[in-house]
């Protein structure tokens, strides 16, 4: 499957879990560990468990079986990793005090964002 048709599953899946301010960033300039990632907030460490949950179910479905999955035993930072696609499924207060989005937007040479419109 393709990197652009598995980030359009992905980000399906994430908007019918009702998860809330999903944001993609290209690194693939940035890193060679993966070319996307997705960062998005749950409401209760129980709604991300059940988001990352459904994604890894979706995503075995649709043969783009994960890599690995972290922090579905904590709720509060939920990694999966889909290879070409990295997904951080956080709540708020974990998300704004890593601020992912700022960390990986922003390249050093130019200042540019590296945001990706859905």
């Amino acid at each position: 499957m393709q990197t652009k048709e598995l980030l359009q599953k992905v980000t399906q899946v994430l908007e019918d879990m009702k998860a809330r301010d999903i944001s993609v960033i290209d690194v693939s300039r940035m890193t060679s560990i993966t070319d996307s990632m997705v960062v998005a907030s749950g409401t209760s460490d129980r709604h991300v468990k059940a988001i990352a949950d459904e994604l890894v179910e979706k995503m075995k479905a649709s043969d783009a079986r994960p890599l690995g999955v972290e922090g579905a035993d904590q709720g509060d930072w939920v990694l999966v990793d889909l290879g070409d696609i990295v997904v951080h499924l956080m709540l708020p207060r974990v998300r704004d005090f890593y601020n992912l989005e700022k960390l990986w937007s922003v390249t050093e040479g130019n200042r540019e964002s590296a945001t990706v419109p859905l």
